[in-house]
């Protein structure tokens, strides 16, 4: 029984991080966030992409991955990367100071010996962080993911009611989108998309430019 529902939510979170793949192909500009359990998972996205456009990318990211694309299982910003970079990097500090309390044989360190010791300590840090990217991907790989869907089906995609850590983060995202064109016609890709406060035309490219806001106005 556990190790279904182990498995599950490894199959789901691999959808998760699948449908991301899929939305990132078609849109900019966007962030998601996101969790799984063995009956599914939740994305919270922060951008402008419509309700049918979220369905489509889960079914297409079911379809590519019952298809053999088993590596759209892998995110690198999933959170077992960003754990795993967090704990290295954390340890790989904390061990390099404990070794030079060890060395100078003092139950507490001086403020000056831990000062002369930060060096190494950030130095450890850095190594740590680099380091900790391949293995927190390996970790997603083995362990929290799984690329293999098997019978997993996807039944529903629905837009549920944010809850109240999403409500917290959306704070952030309040005005307009504005998309900011390096022409006066709006045309090709824009240059710059970002959250406007205030609807005026504070242009940060050179002129001509166009500016599409696109949003709600409670």
């Amino acid at each position: 029984m556990l190790k279904e529902l182990i498995s599950r939510t490894q199959r789901n979170h691999a959808l998760e991080h699948a449908t991301i793949h899929m939305l990132s192909e078609r849109y900019r500009n966007f962030s998601a966030q996101g969790n799984s359990t063995h009956q599914g998972f939740y994305l919270n996205i922060y951008g402008d992409i419509p309700d049918t456009a979220v369905a489509d990318a889960v079914h297409e990211a079911h379809r590519r991955m019952k298809a053999g694309e088993h590596q759209l299982a892998i995110h690198p910003n999933c959170g077992t990367v960003l754990l795993t970079t967090a704990t290295m990097v954390v340890l790989a500090s904390q061990l390099t100071l404990a070794m030079e309390q060890r060395r100078q044989r003092r139950s507490r360190m001086p403020l000056l010996a831990t000062l002369e010791a930060l060096p190494s300590a950030i130095l450890a840090g850095v190594v740590a962080l680099i380091v900790s990217r391949p293995v927190g991907l390996y970790l997603q790989e083995k362990f929290t993911t799984d690329g293999d869907l098997g019978d997993l089906r996807v039944v529903d995609v629905r837009k549920i009611t944010p809850s109240p850590v999403t409500r917290i983060f959306r704070l952030g995202d309040q005005g307009l989108v504005g998309y900011y064109f390096p022409n006066g016609e709006w045309q090709g890709d824009p240059a710059i998309v970002r959250n406007d406060l205030l609807i005026a035309p504070n242009n940060p490219l050179h002129e001509p430019f166009s500016i599409l806001w696109r949003g709600k106005i409670a």
